[in-house]
């Protein structure tokens, strides 16, 4: 026998859910807005540069220039003076079209005009000055005279700035598009190369902050006399100014004058001085190892709070049947912080795949501590090209986008959804 089901009509909101759901969108548009132009806009404008063959002078427009300053006093009718229009065109590579300067003077001032190019109606002077070519500088002068009906009173020409206006093709703005950013970035093995730097870095940094962590939040989850302190002193890492610890760490590592290797030296373990943050691999290794301790207390701090929530019965329940402490931390404490832990997982792996700051204070990126980040500020600033150094950035996106997607899918099929 075939059960039949009756279809329902479809529900349609009434006037009240229709009002909520309008102030709803209401209190969302504000932070929608900002979202946009926080997030979504420089999101876009690296994607645009990316394609475009930009340097690092090519970022402000080409425009035309001119410095206008007065030689001579006029104060009264009869007195006489030069004007003087500086121009010029700062690009050196781009030219500037169908130029044209305007200005405006007093009533009374009469312009001695010995240049084809500009006229003087009333009060205004008008210039078409054609076309710039790249860093293209003139000098504009003409005789200022003071008629009778000039009202007095010193001339100051800056009070009124000269406007002066150009057409040209913005980098930035034109049709040109280009691919050679992505080509420079992926050219040869040196891609390859930072590309490990960058997954050694992140990968072992983010485990080894999780471990770590998740090791000190163990020791740390019981009472005992001077627990506070214990805490706050774990944290020192994670609060103290990132310039002052590098430079520490510099310091201590030092080959030459470092406590690290003096010690390591008179108590025979090594023969000549390390030069830690100067040779490979141990460069790419100490980096790694200055991230998990400067972060792993972010890592405790989560476990830990997460392990005070776990309840208390359990483990007494188990300590009851036989269980050992490594059994009942597998069996109880695992299952419970995996959460948190995968949590972890996540921000530490961005945030360190992110990292630009120790690195480049620790090494400036030698020694094979290259990382995508660091690749980015070389490629933009060391050597000024905007457009190579923001393909870099799309391919850092792309890395991380590529990651949650694995990450989240892979999250998941593990909870079964």
């Amino acid at each position: 026998m075939t059960e039949r089901v009756a279809a329902r009509p479809p529900s349609t909101a009434g006037p009240l859910q229709r009002q909520e759901a309008r102030l709803a969108w209401s209190l969302l548009a504000p932070t929608i807005l900002t979202v946009s132009l926080v997030i979504i806009l420089p999101l876009l404008a690296i994607f645009w540069i990316s394609v475009k063959p930009v340097k690092l002078a090519d970022l402000r427009p080409p425009t035309p220039t001119a410095y206008e300053r007065l030689r001579g006093d006029i104060a009264s009718a009869g007195d006489r003076g030069t004007i003087e229009y500086r121009l010029r065109n700062r690009s050196r590579d781009q030219a500037i079209t169908d130029v044209r300067l305007t200005d405006t003077f007093p009533p009374g001032l009469r312009l001695v005009l010995e240049d084809d190019r500009c006229r003087q109606e009333g009060t205004d002077l008008d210039c078409r000055l054609g076309d710039f070519s790249p860093g293209y500088n003139e000098r504009l002068r003409f005789e200022v005279v003071a008629d009778g009906d000039y009202a007095g009173g010193v001339f100051e020409p800056r009070a009124s700035e000269a406007t002066i206006v150009g057409e040209s093709d913005y980098v930035l703005t034109n049709a040109r598009f280009t691919l050679a950013n992505f080509a420079r970035v992926f050219d040869g093995n040196e891609f390859w190369a930072v590309l490990y730097a960058t997954l050694f870095y992140t990968i072992f940094g983010t485990i080894g902050a999780i471990v770590v962590g998740l090791f000190a939040a163990l020791i740390l989850n019981r009472d005992f006399r001077g627990q506070g302190a214990f805490r706050g002193l774990f944290l020192f890492p994670y609060v103290s100014p990132v310039i002052a610890v590098a430079f520490t760490w510099v310091t201590l590592f030092d080959p030459f004058s470092g406590s690290a290797n003096a010690l390591l030296l008179r108590m025979d373990v090594i023969g000549e001085p390390i030069n830690f943050f100067g040779e490979r691999p141990m460069a790419l290794i100490m980096v790694t190892v200055f991230e998990i301790w400067r972060y792993f207390p972010l890592s405790f701090l989560f476990i830990l709070a997460r392990m005070q929530a776990i309840d208390s019965d359990m483990y007494e329940a188990a300590e009851m049947d036989g269980a050992s402490p490594f059994q009942q931390f597998f069996a109880l404490s695992i299952p419970h912080l995996m959460g948190i832990l995968s949590i972890l997982f996540l921000l530490r792996f961005i945030w360190t795949f992110n990292k630009f700051d120790d690195i480049f204070l620790l090494t400036g990126g030698n020694a094979g501590t290259r990382t995508l980040t660091v690749n980015v500020y070389e490629q933009a600033f060391a050597i000024s090209n905007i457009g190579a150094g923001a393909a870099v950035a799309v391919v850092i996106f792309g890395c991380l986008l590529l990651f949650s997607v694995l990450f989240f899918r892979f999250l998941n099929q593990e909870e079964g959804l």
